[in-house]
Formats: structure tokens, C-alpha cells, sequence
């Protein structure tokens, strides 16, 4: 007896879970057609790299944009636009927890993020977020979405992309960064308000030194 109630349970709990998948990818795929239809994701880009503080990678100092593939996303070169393991990592502790606590974003799926959704963290805009993700991979390079990111992620005290970051934080342009400045610079997006370098110097360096254990490990 207790071994059918067991297993009607397992089979309960096994539906649940999928009706629940389901449902929320439904959601999450209409929420990322409405977005999509409203602005197209080319023009999306293109308002992006009208910006007067658009900066190509070519102008940026390869200390820094290597440090933030090693601290951000460090296997971006070589998954889509998801990243299987840090998703299934991620999935456990969020269904564990009931709520998204871990994202296990890629860049990609930042720059997604960044261009159409806020910042709320539910499913369904996680899943809307994988949509669009697979749609700037598939038509932009890996260089062209870290060149988005790079530019419109936010780096504290209302400096928004590499260039605003640069000048604001240190006086110079993006090619000129030393690499101290470079390194200090890529750990800021994970918790902009937290790292800002105007109110939180101390947090922001020790997150450095992170960022260049990243950078020793994973750089090429």
C-alpha cells in the first residue's frame, strides 16, 4: 500500500512539474514575442550603437574585456546562448528555494536582459530572456554580443557602458585602462550600487581580486 501511494505521489509530483514547465515556458515565449514585436531586435542594436559613447571592442583594452568573460560567463566562447551547466545548477537551488535566487545567465542572455526586461527575477522573464538570447546568437557573433554587453551594462554612480565608466571612474578612454584599472572595472556589473567605486572603494578592490583570479585562470 505504501509503495502505490508512493508512486502516485512521485507520478503527482512528476506532472505537476511538467504542467508547471509548461505553463511558464508559454508564458515566458509570449512575454518574449510581445517585446520582440514591439522593437525588433535589429533595431534594438541599432539604438544601442547610436549612442555617442558606443565603444567597439577594437577600442577597448583586452585586459578588460577579458576579465569580464572570465568573471561573468567564462565558457562564453564555447556554449550557445545558454550555458547547460551553470542552467541545471542554477534550476536545482531555484526550485529548492521557490524563487530565482541563482541565474545562471551567460552574457548573452544579459545582453537580453539589458535590451528588453527589468531586473525582476521570476521565470517568466527568464524564460523570455532565453529566447531572445537565442536570437542575438543567431545573429550576431560572440564578439558583436560582448561588445553589446560591455556597453550597456551599468558600472555605478550613473555611469552606463565602458566608456561613461572609464572617463567618470579614472580619466581616460577604454584602450588607455591600465590593468589595474581594467580589472577593477570588470568586477563592478555584478552589484553595480554595491562595488560603486564612489561609496564602496574597499568592497570594490577586494572584488578585484577576484576578478584577477578569474582572469589567471580562464584567460586564454
Amino acid at each position: 500500500m505504501m509503495k502505490k501511494l508512493l508512486s502516485k505521489l512521485l507520478t503527482f509530483i512528476l506532472i505537476a512539474a511538467i504542467i508547471f514547465t509548461c505553463g511558464i515556458t508559454a508564458l515566458g515565449y509570449f512575454k518574449y514575442k510581445t517585446v520582440i514585436s514591439e522593437v525588433p531586435l535589429f533595431e534594438k542594436v541599432a539604438i544601442v550603437k547610436d549612442n555617442p559613447h558606443y565603444t567597439q571592442l577594437k577600442e577597448i583594452n583586452p585586459d578588460f574585456t577579458d576579465s569580464i568573460v572570465a568573471t561573468e560567463d567564462h565558457r562564453f566562447y564555447k556554449h550557445g546562448a545558454i550555458d547547460g551547466i551553470s542552467l541545471v545548477r542554477a534550476t536545482i537551488v531555484n526550485l529548492l528555494k521557490g524563487e530565482i535566487k541563482q541565474g545562471g545567465s551567460t552574457i548573452t542572455q544579459q545582453v537580453a536582459k539589458n535590451l528588453y526586461f527589468s531586473n525582476d527575477q521570476h521565470f517568466i522573464r527568464k524564460v523570455a530572456e532565453m529566447f531572445a538570447a537565442y536570437d542575438l546568437e543567431k545573429n550576431y557573433t560572440k564578439d558583436e554580443i560582448l561588445e553589446l554587453y560591455v556597453n550597456i551594462v551599468y558600472y555605478g554612480d550613473n555611469n552606463y557602458g565602458i566608456q561613461q565608466a572609464s572617463k567618470n571612474y579614472f580619466g581616460t578612454t577604454p584602450d588607455k585602462l591600465s590593468f589595474d584599472q581594467a580589472t577593477l572595472l570588470a568586477g563592478l556589473p555584478q552589484a553595480p550600487s554595491s562595488y560603486a567605486l564612489s561609496q564602496h572603494p574597499e568592497r570594490a578592490k577586494e572584488r578585484q581580486k577576484e576578478v584577477i583570479e578569474a582572469l589567471e585562470k580562464y584567460r586564454k
